[in-house]
């Protein structure tokens, strides 16, 4: 189950990240945080960057409604969503525990 906060005007989404991977992909939760993979390196903000959007793709929302607030030079991070509400993310969630 995801940890995820929700906020009067966004949802706090905690992230487990791990850059330098083979490929790009949400792979699913673990750990109560959403465990994103990006080839990436974490240099300059690259992998954050990275993972801003895989997070934006995955959730349908542009990458202008994804936030990161705490964790930029963490592999534990916490990201905003702005224009997503918590039916839309369950259902996003839902469809990584079925497959």
């Amino acid at each position: 189950m995801l940890d995820y906060e929700i906020k009067p005007d966004a949802i706090i989404i905690p992230i487990s990240a791990q850059p330098g991977a083979k490929r790009n992909e949400v792979s699913g939760v673990v750990a109560g945080t959403l465990r994103i993979r990006v080839t990436q390196i974490p240099e300059k903000g690259k992998a954050n960057k990275e993972i801003q959007e895989q997070l934006a793709d995955f959730l349908e929302v542009r990458k202008s409604q994804v936030e990161l607030v705490v964790g930029e030079t963490s592999r534990k991070k916490r990201f905003r969503v702005t224009g997503l509400d918590e039916k839309m993310l369950l259902e996003k969630i839902a469809t990584l525990e079925n497959t």
